[in-house]
C-alpha cells in the first residue's frame, strides 16, 4: 500500500533514505556524508511531497515527488527498504509517483540520477538499466554545478546529473 508520509515518520524516513543512499552513492561522496536529515523530511512531508510504501505494517520504502513546471512532474529520493528489496516496492512507488503526477494534470515525469564522470558506478548501471526498462528515457546530462551549486563542493569525485524522461 502507498500513502503519503505522515509526521511521526520523519526519522525513520530520513535513517532509511540515508542507509540506502550510503550504499547507492558510495564513492561519490566522502564517508558518512548524509543524503538527507531529519529536520528536511519533515519539511518534504509538511509539502505533501513525500509518499510511503507499507507491507505488513511497515514501511517498505520511500519516494519524493514534486510538480516542476505544467507538464512535468519529478520523482526523486527513491529507497527501499533491504528487507523489501527484489519484492516490488521500488516499481510500486515509481508507479504511484507517476500516478499522482498524472492526477496533477502532468504529461511527463523526470529523474535525476547523479553519475560520476571518470568511472563507471555499479548502482547507478544497474539504475540506468532498470529505469529504462520502468519507460524513462535519457535525455541530457548536466553538470551538477549548475543545478545544485552548494553540493558540487562536497562530492569525493565529479559528477553530472543524468536527466531522464517518460511520458504520461
Amino acid at each position: 500500500m502507498i500513502i503519503p508520509a505522515v509526521p511521526g515518520d520523519a526519522a525513520e524516513l530520513a535513517a532509511l533514505v540515508n542507509e540506502v543512499y550510503a550504499e547507492a552513492e558510495e564513492g561519490l561522496w566522502p564517508p558518512g556524508t548524509p543524503r538527507t536529515s531529519v529536520d528536511e523530511v519533515a519539511s518534504l512531508i509538511t509539502a505533501g511531497q513525500l509518499l510511503v510504501a507499507l507491507a505488513g505494517g511497515e514501511i517498505a520504502g520511500v519516494v519524493r515527488v514534486q510538480l516542476l513546471d505544467d507538464r512535468t512532474g519529478e520523482f526523486g529520493m527513491l529507497a527501499a527498504s533491504r528487507k523489501h528489496r527484489g519484492t516490488g516496492v521500488g516499481r510500486e512507488l515509481v508507479a504511484a509517483a507517476e500516478e499522482w503526477a498524472r492526477d496533477a494534470g502532468r504529461t511527463t515525469m523526470q529523474l535525476e540520477i547523479l553519475v560520476p564522470h571518470e568511472w563507471a558506478h555499479p548502482s547507478k548501471e544497474f539504475l540506468r538499466a532498470w529505469y529504462g526498462r520502468l519507460g524513462y528515457r535519457h535525455e541530457r546530462n548536466e553538470p551538477l554545478e549548475l543545478t545544485y551549486p552548494h553540493l558540487a563542493p562536497l562530492l569525493a569525485t565529479p559528477c553530472d546529473l543524468t536527466v531522464w524522461f517518460k511520458p504520461l
